[in-house]
């Protein structure tokens, strides 16, 4: 036993016979933690581009939002009328009239037009 743990120790495992066996798999454990090393290097870089787009998420919808707001602003009547007195135009005093159009008037209408 103390023996063994001496030979251990000194490292004699990679200078016998057949030390040739032990190096393959020294040199198969080095490869797979190279391997895990740049995996988890990788992933840590993805982690942070998520993270970094969905801060980017984040502040394009609320901007959207904010965008929004304004364009309802906007878009109301009475913005639109400040607006437009500005330069001179004002809105009509009188209301909308509906017209409606009766089916006879407009089959006699489309005669005439063809004839």
């Amino acid at each position: 036993m103390k023996m063994s743990i001496y030979n251990l120790l000194k490292a004699r495992f990679l200078i016998d016979d057949d030390a040739i066996k032990n190096w393959r798999f020294i040199v198969f454990l080095i490869v797979l933690a190279i391997i895990m090393i740049a995996n988890t290097q990788q992933y840590e870089q993805k982690v942070f581009k998520i993270a970094e787009l969905t801060s980017e998420v984040k502040e394009l919808r609320s901007e959207f939002v904010d965008r929004r707001s304004e364009l309802m602003k906007l878009r109301m009547e009475s913005t639109v009328s400040k607006k437009m007195e500005e330069r001179q135009i004002f809105p009509s005093t009188v209301p909308p009239v509906k017209i409606k159009v009766k089916k006879e008037e407009e089959k006699s209408f489309l005669k005439k037009l063809w004839q």
